[in-house]
């Protein structure tokens, strides 16, 4: 192996921890809005420690997910938020890549909680178009399904 890139780690696990508000299920979302400087000190710190490379905090941001806690309105003002603080984070704490996060549209590990093939590509556009400028890469995770992660590729 010629060089080993390190990536960041459990951001959402680590922002539970760290919160002063209980989890919910859109509490990646949530910090970005009530606690801001918590993603982006923990985005340093990652880097600090090593990383090259940083996640968007938005795993939780999807249109699905917004819609369901009846918060659709805010997807786009939290996908600028989260490229906002990481690119904050790099700023502040030296060199590290930006990926764009897309994250499984209706929760991980969830495979039959799915939308046509077409949407989730149209829904996963929508997010890369959202975050395309402000990032270096796409990252893919915890895709629920073959099909979602196909989509989230192609969009990518």
């Amino acid at each position: 192996m010629k060089s080993v890139i390190l990536t960041d780690g459990g951001m959402g696990q680590e922002l539970v921890r760290r919160s002063k508000s209980e989890p919910t299920p859109l509490w990646s979302a949530r910090v970005l809005i009530d606690e801001p400087d918590l993603v982006r000190d923990l985005h340093v710190e990652f880097i600090q420690a090593g990383a090259r490379v940083i996640t968007l905090n938005t795993y939780s941001a999807t249109p699905e997910r917004l819609a369901r806690e009846g918060a659709e309105d805010l997807f786009k003002s939290l996908q600028k938020r989260g490229v906002e603080l990481a690119r904050q984070a790099c700023e502040q704490a030296g060199d590290a890549a930006v990926a764009g996060c897309l994250s499984p549209l209706f929760g991980s590990y969830a495979p039959a909680l799915t939308i046509s093939y077409q949407e989730t590509l149209d829904t996963y556009r929508r997010i890369v178009a959202e975050q395309a400028d402000g990032v270096d890469l796409f990252l893919c995770e915890t895709m629920a399904s073959a099909d979602e992660a196909r989509a989230a590729v192609t969009a990518a």
